[in-house]
């Protein structure tokens, strides 16, 4: 954590609460617009996009080897792009994917931020990426532009995999540790809580799977699509006699 702030502090906590407080205003300034108009998405967009890039600018600026080690390859990389793209074109199928590693895992992060002599901009850069992260999904929720479909726990979960297996073999090959698949965090985390190495990645995928389930509970009814009277097929009318 950065000089200062406390796990769980009151500082750290009114972190956490900015993050949907400001969804939800980016949500009235939404509704605000005309309909049709992009402007809010586009600017958040940039905004989340700009965070990341400056970190690894910042990386390259100050002289730290790039790779292997500085590359954007954690999930929560992975996450802000995908969160990026549904923001630029409302792409269903990435958010689909997008909705459950952003809130999971991006959320994960600002209440166990792993954070390890951070520097006061490395600092205000993680809970302006990770925070950014939640909010653009938060966003993208509650002004009713995307939600997760049917079958997306399975889809993104079966993606999940995918990815930490291309990551994990990249981790072997180069002695890396991006999502924390050969070793936990130094800071604490919740892989403290699900047994040594390498029990902690079977049992987070139990893990995983509970909390995309809890995730997808407020959509799990989908309404019926009923059509309008004006779109029903008509049949002739005629008249007996």
């Amino acid at each position: 954590m950065p000089p200062g702030l406390r796990m769980f502090s009151l500082a750290h906590l009114a972190i956490i609460c900015m993050v949907p407080g400001l969804a939800a205003l980016l949500v009235i300034a939404h509704r605000a617009q005309r309909p049709g108009r992009r402007f809010t998405r586009y600017v958040l967009a940039l905004l989340t996009a700009a965070a990341s890039i400056s970190l690894y600018a910042y990386l390259a600026a100050t002289g730290a080897p790039m790779f292997p080690n500085h590359i954007p390859l954690e999930l929560c990389d992975a996450s802000l792009w995908l969160i990026v793209a549904s923001l630029l074109t409302l792409n269903r199928a990435i958010f689909d994917i997008a909705y459950y590693w952003a809130i999971a895992g991006a959320t994960q992060s600002l209440f166990t931020p792993n954070l390890v002599n951070p520097t006061p901009f490395l600092s205000i850069q993680f809970f302006v990426d990770h925070g950014l992260i939640v909010c653009s999904t938060l966003y993208l929720v509650w002004s009713g532009q995307l939600r997760p479909r049917p079958g997306s726990v399975a889809r993104s979960l079966i993606a999940a995999n995918i990815y930490s297996l291309v990551i994990g073999t990249f981790d072997f090959a180069f002695q890396t540790n991006y999502m924390f698949l050969r070793n936990k965090p130094p800071t604490p985390s919740l892989l403290d809580y699900l047994g040594p190495w390498p029990l902690y990645i079977l049992t987070g995928e139990f893990v995983a799977l509970a909390l995309f389930l809890l995730l997808y509970l407020p959509f799990r009814r989908q309404r019926p699509s009923i059509p309008f009277p004006s779109s029903l097929p008509t049949e002739p009318q005629t008249k007996s006699y």
